[in-house]
């Protein structure tokens, strides 16, 4: 099984890989999205709209195969993952094939079927941890408003009820709560992590809302002002600073402030603050099997159809390789939560920080 200390010992060969494009490697951070199909019609999301031409499950298990041990984590994505009968066979497939030591899937909590859909990923996955994140933008009326399904509140409740009984005999299974600090809630934070705080979930996240060519929210209003982020994730900070933490919750939340840390800076200034590690440690595979370096830019780098679902032979293409020097070159900048995470690995002041409040604290 891939671990974290193999994760982290790869750091140096990206770093390299992004300075001198040797020695060529493939990411450690993985994002598949079997469908863009979702049940939910949110404020801060189009990507309902679309429809695909989507790869089937022995397609994904050919690009699966050809990934090999590389990744660590995945994210399998949607829309909507559990609204796609591919999701629990594609969870599977990357456990056997790749041997990750994570699986992450948000989820808007909506469809009833979730919790057995769950139990099965985790119990055929026992060595990965299984990491499944439940989407709250608000309370009650509030989140069904941003969230554009009646009633989506309440059957968030009931599935979060029920994971949170799985748990109890799936040690391999962890539950998060995710928020999207948008225009339409960055005022009633506080109440989410109130609520989190008690709900007895594993975690608590958030990420800003933005503008991403995959969900189609180019041009559209739903990013906050950089001040009224920055009032309410400071009272968000200050609470995660005063909780005592045991273990592994010390360092992502360590982490995680510095993520929220980060995200300010990037508002304010309005540049790539950090070097970017997309397109060479983290990248996403779309619903039609296109290779991007993330989701925001989602740059085309080529389509795995086209190569008999050869990762690496677009990974290591032409095209590639000019996203990759565009990205060098600072020609964009963006928040995105998943990429964030992986540029913070490779960023020593950072794992200066994490490491003195994790050893100091």
């Amino acid at each position: 099984m891939n671990s974290m200390v193999g994760v982290l010992a790869r750091i140096p060969f990206f770093k390299l890989y992004r300075w001198l494009n040797w020695p060529k490697m493939l990411p450690v951070n993985i994002t598949l999205t079997p469908s863009p199909r979702c049940n939910s019609r949110c404020l801060t999301c189009n990507i309902w709209m679309k429809r695909e031409k989507e790869l089937t499950l022995d397609e994904w298990v050919k690009v699966l195969q050809s990934l090999g041990k590389a990744p660590y984590w995945f994210t399998i994505s949607g829309g909507e993952p559990f609204l796609n009968s591919l999701t629990v066979d594609l969870a599977q497939a990357a456990y056997q094939i790749c041997r990750p030591g994570i699986i992450n899937i948000p989820t808007n909590a909506i469809l009833g079927v979730i919790p057995e859909q769950v139990a099965r990923i985790a119990e055929s996955c026992p060595k990965a941890q299984l990491i499944i994140n439940l989407s709250l933008d608000g309370l009650g009326e509030k989140h069904d408003r941003i969230r554009g399904v009646p009633g989506n509140f309440a059957k968030f409740e009931r599935t979060l009820k029920a994971l949170l009984e799985l748990r109890q005999d799936l040690p391999n299974l962890a539950i998060g709560i995710h928020t999207v600090v948008s225009v339409f809630n960055v005022g009633d934070l506080d109440e989410v992590t109130a609520y989190a705080d008690v709900s007895g979930a594993d975690q608590f996240i958030t990420e800003i809302a933005e503008p991403r060519v995959e969900l189609d929210t180019v041009g559209l209003p739903i990013t906050p002002a950089p001040e009224a982020y920055a009032e309410a994730i400071d009272r968000l900070i200050d609470h995660v600073a005063n909780r005592q933490y045991q273990g592994i919750a010390r360092i992502s939340e360590a982490f995680r402030i510095e993520y929220y840390q980060l995200v300010k800076r990037i508002l304010n200034e309005q540049k790539q603050v950090m070097p970017c590690y997309a397109g060479w440690a983290s990248a996403q595979i779309y619903a039609d099997g296109t290779v991007w370096p993330c989701c925001v830019r989602a740059d085309n780098l080529g389509n795995l159809r086209d190569v008999d679902y050869d990762f690496p032979a677009i990974w290591f293409g032409e095209k590639a390789e000019a996203v990759r020097r565009s990205i060098a070159a600072k020609e964009c900048y963006c928040p995105l939560a998943n990429a964030s995470y992986t540029n913070l690995l490779h960023d020593i002041p950072t794992l200066v920080r994490v490491a003195k409040k994790v050893l100091l604290h």
